[in-house]
């Protein structure tokens, strides 16, 4: 929720006691509403009943005064005043006074501890906070208006619209233990219940719906619908266990039955999350296993299904031009070529001739593997890389023949090999790369523009 502009350091404000405070207000405010609502926004209550006490409720203060008595911006006393107002501990009213906006807070006395585990909100609220053994605890050691009339529009805040109800779709397992947070800019209007549904269900079984349907009894299913998040089928189930023989709601048993539901769905959502993450985890297992797999068996996957179009538009950086398109099309059409093949081939004619596609060499390529009668990439690959080894093979053999010839060779000539050598080291160095089908330069031609190329990435 937005807190600028809502209220402001000369803001004025007033404080009204209602007349009578019960007599162990103090032990409430301490042991059952400070856990619920904090210490910050128990001190706020404090400080406005000791302002109400010293009988300033004729007088009107500045919200920068407040800050000084508490110490707190005014976001947090903003924060913390939605909390008294959504407990039921004040109530808020805003007017304009000569020019000037005026809040009056009206004080509200904490129930006693006896009406305070009667109301079915409030005693749910801390025997999850505190747990089974310290609210049992709590509930054994601790088992009344100020003439002046607020005036202006009631802008008191809603329990709803500051305390969190359990979602499961948020839940994790941390929230069991976790306090009530303050969620005013998420949390959306209470759930209303379908009190016509359950008067129905009562009829069909023949019970009289309006000695169950009492106004008390529909306050508690009301409360209990919002503090746990139900809907209507899971009242109707907790509403229905909890009917005596004698057509009476029992309600301790109603509430045992809402909580132990909200438990088994909880557990059934972490059971969900757990099984969830393990597949996630699987899910990654696999993906690293592809991952793992050889460069040869990517760039394979992509000669067998990539379209010529889309290889010559990952080469060219998006540009293809039509006539090498229609050249190598008609090609592919005459010698029969399959288009995984002459993909292949393709990157093979580019690799040998520094970049370039000519018609005439492409041409005699292609009539030497349709001889050969290739029909996959892999196919073609290897028929490549056998075709280089051996010629490697013949250019070696050759050079050892030379070498091995009796023939005197004069001086100049050997001193004008080496000189020869020497100069065209680096090209010698270039062509090597020739003489063998580099899978891992292919593949680096293939990707080189596949970012920017969403076809070629299909």
């Amino acid at each position: 929720m937005e807190f600028i502009g809502k209220l402001l350091p000369v803001h004025g404000y007033r404080v009204i006691r209602t007349p009578n405070l019960v007599k162990d207000y103090q032990l409430s405010l301490s042991h059952l509403y400070q856990p619920l609502i904090g210490m910050q926004a128990t001190m706020l209550y404090q400080t406005f009943l000791n302002e109400s006490m010293l009988g300033k409720s004729d007088i009107t203060q500045t919200h920068h005064t407040l800050m000084n008595y508490l110490n707190s911006s005014l976001d947090v006393i903003y924060k913390e005043r939605l909390k008294l107002e959504a407990i039921g501990l004040l109530k808020t009213f805003e007017a304009i006074e000569e020019q000037q906006k005026i809040f009056t807070y009206v004080l509200r006395s904490p129930f006693s501890p006896e009406h305070f585990f009667q109301d079915p909100m409030l005693s749910q609220l801390l025997y999850h906070h505190v747990g089974t053994k310290m609210f049992e605890k709590i509930k054994e050691l601790l088992t009344k208006q100020n003439g002046k009339v607020a005036s202006g529009k009631d802008i008191t805040a809603r329990f709803s619209d500051v305390f969190e109800t359990f979602n499961k779709e948020k839940l994790d397992s941390r929230t069991m233990n976790s306090n009530f947070q303050t969620v005013a800019d998420e949390v959306d209007s209470a759930k209303e219940v379908n009190f016509s549904w359950l008067e129905t269900v009562l009829k069909q079984r023949m019970i009289p719906s309006q000695r169950i349907l009492t106004p008390a009894n529909k306050k508690l299913i009301t409360d209990m619908m919002q503090l746990y998040n139900l809907a209507t089928y899971d009242i109707e189930k907790c509403f229905l266990w909890a009917l005596s023989e004698d057509h009476t709601l029992d309600v301790e048993e109603f509430k045992t039955a809402c909580h132990d539901l909200f438990k088994a769905e909880q557990k059934a959502f972490i059971q969900l999350q757990v099984k969830q993450t393990a597949a996630a985890k699987q899910t990654v297992k696999a993906a690293k296993t592809e991952s793992n797999a050889t460069k040869r068996e990517r760039l394979l996957e992509r000669l067998e299904t990539i379209s010529l179009r889309q290889l010559l538009e990952g080469i060219g950086n998006g540009v293809v031009r039509p006539e090498e398109l229609k050249m190598l099309r008609d090609i592919m059409t005459t010698y029969g070529l399959k288009p995984p093949v002459m993909n292949v081939l393709v990157h093979y004619a580019l690799i040998q001739s520094n970049m370039k596609l000519s018609k005439v060499y492409v041409e005699t390529i292609a009539n030497h593997w349709a001889r050969a009668k290739l029909n996959t990439a892999a196919e073609a690959m290897e028929f490549v890389q056998k075709e280089i080894t051996k010629a490697q093979q013949r250019k070696n053999h050759q050079s050892k023949g030379y070498k091995q010839s009796k023939e005197i060779i004069p001086e100049w000539f050997k001193q004008q090999k080496e000189q020869r050598k020497q100069a065209t080291s680096t090209k010698k160095t270039e062509e090597k790369a020739t003489n063998q089908f580099d899978e891992d330069e292919i593949l680096a031609l293939f990707h080189k523009h596949s970012s920017e190329n969403k076809n070629i990435q299909g």
